[in-house]
Order: C-alpha cells, then structure tokens, then sequence
C-alpha cells in the first residue's frame, strides 16, 4: 500500500496524513519549537481528539513540552473548545489540540493556542514558524523538566461555562436529534444528558479512531444523507452535525430540510447583534453575502477580512471585546465574545435552540424571515502559475463590480458575488459564487472554465 505524502504547515499548525506526511519528527519539532515561543513557568494544556494515531502524537507532544521545562495538564479525549476554556482558567501558557477536525481517520494535526485561549496571531504563527525552521529550541537540563498531570473533570468545567450563559431548563423541553460522526461531541452530549436532564438523540455516537461512520465535512450533502432523513421519524425540533472536533455544526429542520454550512453564522448574527452591545461581526470573505443583510438589519456591520482564522483572531484584536457581536466563517465555525471568541458548534447549537425558544418559533419558521441566497462552491487542482494574471484579468473583466484584492480576488454586485483564491494549505484554487434568488450558474461555469483552461 501506498503511503500518500501529504504534509501541511501553516500558520494555524500542522496538519497531514500520519505516516507518509505527518511523523513523529515533524511534531517533535513543531511542539519544541512551541515549547520554545510561549512563556515559560506557567502550565501547557493538552487534550486530543479519538483518532487512533493521536496517542502516538500525544506522546511526542509531551516530549517537546518537557523537554522545554513546561509543566502538562493532560485533558484527555476532549473537544478543542474544553481545552481553550481550560487554558483561560488554569492561566496556562497556552495549549495544544491534538486532531484534524473535518478530514478523514488518516489524517490528523496539532493546533496551538495562547494564553487567552485563541489562536495565535499572524506575529506569533510566524514567530514559531521561524523557531520550527531554525531549530532553536530552548531544552532544559535533567532537573528542569517539566511534570505531567492527568486533569479530571474539564468537560464539567466546561458545561459551568455553558450554563452560566444559557438556560438549560428552558431547551430541555427541545427534541434534538445529533450526529457525532464518532467524534469528541458524545463525550460533551453524553455528560449533558447524564447531569442536566437533556435527551439529545445521538447518532454515530460511539468515538472511533480509524473508521468514522462517514466523512465528518460539515456541508448539506452530507447532512442531507446522514441527519435530515431521522428528523421526521423521529419527530425532532432540530438536528446538529458535529465535525470530530466539534468546533463546526451544521443544521437540518425539524422538516428535514438540509441547510448550508453557511447558514449558521447568519443565524447567530441575527439572534446575537440585538442582544449585546457589539454591531461588529467579522468573517472572511468566502463567506455568504446574507450575514450582511441580517447585520444591516439590526443596525450592525460586517468586517471582511482574508480568508483564515489567523486572519480573523488579527482582526478581533483591532476592536474592543464589546464592539464585538460575533466572528466566524461559512464552514459552520462561530466564534461568540460570552466564551471569549472560540470557535465552538455546542455553544452554537446551544444559540440556535436559545434562539427557538426566545422567539418561539421551529426553526423552519425562523429562516422563512430570511431571504434566499444561492452559494456555489468548487475547488480545482493549482496546475498553473499564472493565477495571479487570471485575477488581473478577471478584475478587469468584471470592472463593473466592487473588486477587493485582500486574498485573491472578490467581486461584488448588489445581488451577487465571486471570489477567486489559491488555497493557503492546498494545492488548489477555490471558486466561489453566491446571489440573492436564484443559484449564478452562468457566472460560476464561466469562472472554473477560465480556470481550468490555464496554460
């Protein structure tokens, strides 16, 4: 069998296929080069996700953070939102996740977090970059290793965390059917149940470290094959799909209708923009053009900034935390400023059902008030180097549109949008096309075919 080579580094982590792309030297490395970049005497959290090659990684990351004097609390088999939490009130130093989120078993990553429990900015990602490259990492001797704790409990800690914001008597009373898709999700849900009475539906709940029960991507089709189906047999309000480290959600009716990744940024923008003081909600720019029209509507203003979560967590500390409604991107990862913007799917689900129970509506009744949005997405292999002449063109092309060139080239009309961009981790372009109505498949047909036909 064929190892597939595939290894990523960006500024976020590292990400690959264990094996073939991602070993051992490269998290070594990685982690003692963090090791390296954070400040030392405070504690490190860890946590990972149950994908079987994570207790060979979870051991070469706590080689690295010893070896760097670095105390561990080990948080275990945990969502990243428990271990961003954590970090905030332990008064780590920062933290690790180990897991690949929405790829496949064979795949997996580690994500580094500062001390306020977000990601690293753009200053910092490229700071560790540069320790990773040079291979400078600050060892200590024999006597100055740090220690390892296993931590207990950090997923009740958690849970605190949630029911200080949300009432939990009050969305009990829902009937919520979830997809799992094998990942750290059960372990938040199935404590919910057992402590504060819900009855959440799991499905694809046992955790697995080799074979998920499908692909854990959080698009509609993916929903439309696995989740929707169940909700009228099993007469549910709403059903969620978790990636594996459920981060991202995705959303089907209590019709059974399949939603878009997309839609739960503008869900929560217009639950959250009349309820707090912040009328700002940053995203990037691939994301749908229907977050605007719902923050307009409350009086709000979208910020668009690259594509990229360092992007994002950049953008958010132009602001003060209460100009701030939310953060997020159209992969269904929102990030709210009651848990200090992490990106977290069960406190969004737990906005969504809030919002259900607030206005006291199905969900189906909430999005009949929104009006329709078409969004195509495509990705085609990078063959070329002449991307950056298409744009000019395309740019020129389009002139009577609003062009950005933040990331790759966005043009705007009052009823539609593309963007065209080279991935940052992939050898691939992205394409993609949204309007207000109708799907745009002219126009979308029209760019991959510029696309593809590069020389």
């Amino acid at each position: 069998m064929t190892k597939r080579k595939t290894l990523r580094l960006s500024q976020v982590g590292l990400r690959g296929v264990v094996g073939g792309g991602l070993t051992a030297t490269h998290v070594l490395d990685f982690v003692s080069a963090f090791g390296t970049l954070i400040e030392p005497g405070r504690p490190v959290i860890i946590g990972r996700d149950p994908r079987a090659s994570g207790r060979m990684l979870r051991e070469g990351v706590l080689a690295g953070l010893l070896a760097c004097g670095h105390s561990v609390l080990d948080l275990g088999v945990v969502p990243t939102p428990v271990i961003q939490h954590a970090i905030r009130r332990r008064d780590a130093a920062g933290g690790v996740s180990i897991g690949a989120s929405h790829n496949a078993a064979e795949w997996n990553a580690l994500k580094f977090f500062g001390p306020k429990g977000t990601y690293l900015s753009t200053a910092e990602a490229g700071e560790l970059l540069d320790i990773y490259h040079l291979k400078k990492f600050a060892f200590v001797d024999w006597h100055g290793i740090g220690k390892l704790e296993l931590v207990e409990h950090a997923v009740d800690r958690y849970l605190d965390d949630l029911a200080a914001v949300y009432d939990f008597d009050s969305l009990r009373r829902f009937r919520v059917v979830v997809d799992c898709c094998n990942g750290t999700s059960s372990v938040i849900l199935r404590r919910m149940n057992e402590r504060f009475g819900f009855e959440f539906i799991l499905i694809n709940e046992s955790p697995e470290g080799v074979a998920f029960a499908h692909d854990p991507l959080i698009t509609s089709r993916t929903i439309a094959l696995q989740l929707a189906p169940l909700m009228k047999p099993l007469q549910a309000d709403a059903g969620f799909l978790f990636d594996v480290d459920s981060d991202r959600v995705g959303i089907a009716t209590e019709l059974g209708e399949p939603l878009s990744e997309e839609i739960m940024l503008p869900l929560l923008t217009d639950y959250l923009l009349p309820r707090g003081p912040g009328k700002l909600v940053i995203t990037n720019l691939s994301s749908t053009a229907l977050v605007d029209e719902l923050a307009a509507r409350h009086g709000g203003k979208v910020i668009r900034v690259p594509v990229g979560r360092q992007a994002t967590i950049d953008a958010l500390s132009g602001y003060r935390h209460d100009q701030i409604a939310l953060a997020g991107e159209g992969t269904g990862a929102v990030m709210m400023p009651q848990f200090e913007f992490v990106y977290d799917g069960i406190a969004s689900m737990l906005a969504v059902l809030s919002m259900m129970h607030e206005r006291n509506s199905s969900l189906s009744q909430i999005l009949a008030g929104y009006p329709r949005y078409c969004i195509l997405k495509a990705e085609l292999p990078l063959t070329s180097a002449r991307i950056p002449s298409l744009l000019m063109d395309l740019q020129k092309e389009y002139a009577d549109g609003r062009a950005t060139t933040l990331d790759g080239l966005r043009v705007d009309w009052p009823d539609r949008w593309f963007h065209v961009r080279v991935s940052q981790t992939e050898p691939i372009v992205r394409v993609i096309c949204e309007q207000r109505g109708h799907p745009p498949f002219a126009l979308f047909e029209s760019l991959l075919e510029k696309v593809r036909s590069l020389p």
